[in-house]
């Protein structure tokens, strides 16, 4: 559903009308990306082969850990597994055997369905940065992050053009106790936005929680047969998974809502230095995740996940935006189409303390990766800053403008007729120029993709407006994105109920800061 903020009249003739119809908020959000370009490959199938058999000596030989979950270790015994405390190993063959039931793609419904979203093929959502417990902006600089902080995120996402979905914990509001917030964020997500959206995993029984607003909002009978949440399960790498994410993962599997396995990499601290070593370890601790998602029901929708990072040698910090961890992306987007499982990676990451120029860098770096490395759903992809400590309200903007670079680029070249402009270059002849032809009066407004953040003016007009640079253009934005916010319509006795969940879920338990 595309809506427009209303315009005023321009004076000044058509060019201060054209320059009004630039300037106009626009609500709409554009279809999920649809790849016509091919996947970046870095390894041969016999480099392939060679990772995959090593991954399966790790399961079989070396083992994963299922910590703290007794139910867990048992369904692996049941499976076939040796189970030695809580160490599982798996048998060669028998996790992939166990893959094979997650679907290849799915759809993962929004409360407006014309922004349902279809993870997998050739396919690309993009959803925001997940997780920071600080914030920052142009007045308030950086300080932890409130409710208030995160439901404004909520309206950016929601009115950014180019992002597909709401994201999850945009950041943490640290100002509402931890053992409620997950109630706050999610209906901030169902009610300040139509987009889809991540559950809670912070504690399986908020996993619950989430299922039960949905229930709410979408109806049980239709979250019952079909997926209306993707939620990030991180594998606390190398090769553990304790309880608290399996249990999340256990909740969301049984009620088919899709899950992100996820490995933690930071490359050096938490996996091998090498580029095959860690793509080895990813392998493994996926299949052994997106196996255990099958054992608890055959058919849940997954994601093969690898967030990847390498590490600064010197200070220990991880860095962004590296050849190497675009050559592990690379890699593990060519395991995961092996597994015929949907790919998430990549994102706006950066270790930057601002949004300046190494911000830029390895930001641009990191989503043109993700795009090439035929990511299906790009969790991160705007606002991220510090190494992912910080959600930044201008860099968000920022990158959420960027995004739309990816959406042309994904488009790839058409040679159909008018694409060919045979015509325009009869017209216009040798010496001539194409900006008055016929061809480009009929294609300026769709031509070429137009960033609605940075600035091409003419040096003189840009000095006489302020000479803003990209920071204070995007603080200019956030500010008109939020006064023109309008929330989506929402039926009001949906609304008054999940308001009443929240409510008495929040009076039956104290608060918890830990």
């Amino acid at each position: 559903m595309a809506e427009r903020a209303p315009r005023r009249r321009a004076r000044g003739g058509g060019g201060a009308a054209r320059r009004a119809e630039r300037s106009a908020i626009n609500f709409e959000t554009a279809k999920y990306i649809e790849r016509n370009i091919p996947n970046f490959e870095v390894l041969d199938d016999a480099a392939l082969e060679v990772i995959e058999t090593n991954a399966e000596t790790v399961l079989a030989e070396i083992g994963v850990n299922f910590v703290d979950n007794p139910a867990a270790l048992q369904r692996w015994r049941d499976a076939g597994a040796e189970v030695d405390g809580e160490r599982v190993r798996i048998p060669r063959g028998l996790a992939r055997e166990l893959c094979k039931t997650a679907p290849s793609s799915f759809t993962q419904h929004a409360r407006n369905p014309e922004k349902s979203v279809v993870i997998g093929g050739k396919n690309l959502v993009l959803a925001p940065v997940y997780g920071p417990p600080f914030v920052r902006d142009a007045k308030g600089g950086r300080r932890y992050a409130t409710l208030d902080d995160f439901q404004k995120f909520v309206k950016l996402g929601y009115m950014s053009k180019w992002l597909h979905h709401s994201g999850g914990t945009v950041c943490e509001p640290t100002d509402v106790p931890v053992n409620k917030r997950h109630l706050d964020m999610m209906l901030a997500h169902m009610t300040l936005s139509d987009k889809p959206f991540m559950g809670s995993v912070t504690e399986p029984s908020r996993a619950q929680d989430s299922v039960e607003m949905c229930e709410i909002l979408f109806g049980k009978e239709f979250v019952r047969d079909n997926t209306v949440m993707t939620s990030l399960i991180n594998i606390n790498s190398p090769m553990t998974f304790d309880d608290v994410m399996m249990g999340a993962l256990e909740v969301y599997a049984k009620h088919n809502q899709a899950c992100i396995v996820s490995p933690f990499i930071v490359g050096g601290a938490m996996a091998p230095v090498s580029v095959a070593g860690t793509l080895t370890q990813v392998l493994a601790e996926v299949l052994a995740g997106v196996a255990y998602s099958q054992l608890i029901r055959p058919g849940a929708p997954v994601i093969f996940g690898a967030f990847v990072s390498s590490i600064d040698m010197n200070s220990g910090a991880p860095t962004f935006g590296t050849p190497e961890a675009s050559l592990v992306t690379y890699g593990a987007g060519q395991l995961a189409r092996r597994l015929n499982l949907p790919f998430r990676s990549a994102g706006s990451f950066c270790g930057s303390k601002l949004p300046d120029a190494q911000a830029a860098y390895e930001t641009a770096n990191s989503l043109n990766m993700g795009l090439m490395a035929g990511v299906n759903f790009m969790l991160h992809s705007c606002g991220w800053l510090e190494g992912g400590l910080v959600a930044d309200f201008e860099k968000f903007v920022m990158d959420a403008d960027q995004l739309g670079a990816l959406h042309g680029l994904a488009k790839g070249v058409s040679v159909d007729e008018n694409a060919q402009a045979l015509d325009a270059i009869r017209e216009v002849g040798p010496g001539g120029h194409y900006l008055g032809c016929a061809h480009t009066q009929q294609n300026f407004k769709t031509a070429f993709w137009k960033s609605e953040v940075l600035d091409y003016k003419p040096f003189e007009t840009w000095e006489e407006e302020g000479a803003r640079d990209t920071y204070a253009l995007a603080s200019g934005r956030v500010d008109t994105l939020l006064n023109n916010y309008q929330a989506p319509p929402l039926d009001a006795e949906i609304k008054a109920a999940l308001e009443t969940y929240v409510a008495e879920k929040k009076a039956s338990m104290p608060d918890a800061f830990s």
